[in-house]
This record gives structure tokens, C-alpha cells and sequence, in this order.
């Protein structure tokens, strides 16, 4: 991909190349290509959203970023250290530096452990064995997530959705990393309670310099967290851009049918739904070609032979569609 100019005057924290991972079948030589030659980077400081439908392989592009998953080929890196080639010691040390809000937060958190054992692991895992210092850092956090550091001696059950979520982001916050892969963290609470999270996660940021790639299906969310949204379809990567300037110009049919689907709140406006026709293909056997083909409007003959490469149409807005142009 090529980098804007924009771009290059800031630091790169994670770079991803030809980014891989198959699950094999059991009793099958098929696999599952989640994952197949995505590329990306994440600029130091900025929200990079993932979107895409159920199944597209966003989580999964998460999990292999801190090894959760292992790459079938690729390679990722972190600030200039290659991800994959380390040592499973020297993963475990750069893991400081690289932490996970997961998405569902009835079952990240142990119900056998109290918050503060849970909050205080990572601490013990990477040396901080001081039964009061990891009291007063578990009772820091749960103030900085907006929680009475009284509640550290609670289990997971006395909490709602939105308070187990804070809890887990306060886990995440545990080691002070400079990444965090936010995958779907509010996908499971209630409205109201997505907004409380996602401005706690800002707030957060901004306080702490964090930097996040933000994983969702909800697009309305993804619009006000990100400074750029890639959008994912089948395991590959289809889209690239400023945030703005994706919402308001998308190039690819995927990602103008995704925004589509959006809920216009205002009745007097003209809201014209961009119908995909069809099922999601297995990633068991995927379309040649184009893998959007076989649901896209503007799909032609060349769109089933053709494998179309992210381009650069303008600053900073990549995609894959050879006929871009044509219809925008």
C-alpha cells in the first residue's frame, strides 16, 4: 500500500503484510481461510476501525496481532520487532505492550475470581507479586473505568454488562500497553450503555495516548470512535480511508451497502437501501476472483477472473474493485 505523506509524519505502531490464517477441517484436507493476505497499518495514537459482517475475519485479524491466534503466513510487526518470529518469553514480555478487550463480558471474566484477583493478574503474571501494590493499582484502575474501587472485593455476578466491560478495560489498562485491540467491546450492552463505553475509551485514550483498532459490525459506532475504518469482506480487505472521508465518499459497492443499511433517525430525509442479493459465501471455497462478486450490483464477467489489489485513489483512500469509476 502506499503511504500518504500525512502519513508517514507519524510514527507507524503496528505494520501487517500479507496477513494469513487458515483453520483446518477436521477429517477434511479443506480449510477455513478466516484471513487471506491482508495488509494494514496502525498509526501510533489513532483509533483504526475494522468493520465488516459476522464472519468476515476481524477478530480473528485481532488475535493474530498479539499471537492469540498463530499466522498461517505474514508478517506483523510492532514497532519495527517482528511479531511472529519471537520467542514464546519474548511474546510474553512485549504482551505489556499489547492487551484485548474481548467482546462478550459474561464470559472474559472468571466467575471463581474476585475483580481484584482479576484485575491484578496480569500484574502477577509479569512480576508485580506485592500484595499491596497490586491492591492499590487494581483500586487506581477501577476509578480511572468510572468504578468504586470498593467493588474490588465483588465477583463478576454482582455486576451489569456495562460494569463487566469497564472491569475488562481496567484489565487491559493493568500493564499501561500502547495498543489495545478492542474487539466488539460493546457489541453485547444495551445503547445507552455503549455510548458510556465507547467515551470512556476516548477519554481514555486521550488521558494515556493509547492506540486502538476498534473491531465492529455497527458502523455508527465505528464513525464516531475512528480516525480511519478499513472494512473487511471474507477475510480480505476491501476498503481503507480517513473516516470521514469513507462515510461520506465510499468507493467500493461492500462498503456503500453497509452504510446504507445505516438507520436514517431523521423521517424527512431520502433514504435509499442498497440491497445485497444472496448469502455470504463459505470461506471454506470462496468466489474466484472478486469474493464480493457473486452479491455485487455492478459485478461484470472480468469481476470472476479478476483478484483486484488495494489502490490508492486518493489521499489516503484505498480500494479493491476494478471498476471503480464507473459507477461512483
Amino acid at each position: 500500500m502506499t503511504a500518504t505523506s500525512a502519513k508517514k509524519q507519524q510514527a507507524e505502531l503496528v505494520e501487517v503484510r500479507n496477513l494469513v490464517k487458515y483453520f483446518p477441517i477436521e477429517n477434511s484436507d479443506d480449510v477455513v481461510r478466516a484471513v487471506d493476505d491482508v495488509s494494514f497499518e496502525i498509526l501510533a495514537g489513532e483509533t483504526l476501525g475494522l468493520v465488516g459482517e459476522s464472519g468476515c475475519g476481524k477478530s480473528t485479524v485481532g488475535r493474530c496481532l498479539i499471537r492469540l491466534h498463530e499466522p498461517t503466513s505474514g508478517e506483523v510487526f510492532f514497532e519495527g520487532r517482528d511479531v511472529i518470529g519471537l520467542s514464546h518469553s519474548e511474546m510474553r514480555s512485549l504482551r505489556r505492550e499489547m492487551q484485548i478487550i474481548f467482546q462478550d463480558p459474561y464470559a472474559s471474566l472468571n466467575p471463581r475470581f474476585s475483580i481484584l484477583s482479576i484485575v491484578s493478574e496480569p500484574l502477577k503474571i509479569h512480576g508485580v507479586s506485592n500484595k499491596q501494590e497490586c491492591k492499590d493499582r487494581v483500586g487506581e484502575l477501577l476509578s480511572k473505568v468510572g468504578l468504586d474501587p470498593k467493588y474490588m472485593h465483588r465477583y463478576p455476578h454482582e455486576f451489569s454488562g456495562g460494569q463487566r466491560q469497564r472491569i475488562g478495560i481496567a484489565r487491559a489498562l493493568a500493564l499501561n500497553p500502547k495498543l489495545i485491540i478492542c474487539d466488539e467491546p460493546v457489541s453485547a450492552l444495551d445503547v445507552s450503555v455503549q455510548a458510556q463505553v465507547v467515551n470512556l475509551l476516548q477519554d481514555l485514550q486521550a488521558e494515556l495516548g493509547l492506540t486502538y483498532l476498534f473491531i465492529s459490525h455497527g458502523l455508527a459506532v465505528v464513525e464516531h470512535i475512528s480516525n480511519r475504518v478499513a472494512v473487511m469482506y471474507l477475510g480480505k480487505i476491501v476498503e481503507i480511508a480517513d473516516a470521514t472521508e469513507l462515510y461520506d465518499r465510499p468507493l467500493h459497492p461492500y462498503t456503500k451497502a453497509l452504510l446504507s443499511a445505516i438507520p436514517e433517525p431523521d423521517p424527512t430525509k431520502k433514504h435509499v437501501r442498497m440491497i445485497l442479493k444472496g448469502d455470504v459465501p463459505t470461506p471454506i471455497d470462496p468466489p474466484s476472483g472478486c469474493r464480493f462478486r457473486t452479491r455485487c450490483p455492478y459485478a461484470v464477467e472480468e469481476c470472476s477472473s479478476a483478484v483486484p489489489d488495494l489502490k490508492e485513489y486518493s489521499s489516503g483512500h484505498l480500494a479493491a474493485c476494478i471498476r471503480i469509476g464507473e459507477f461512483n
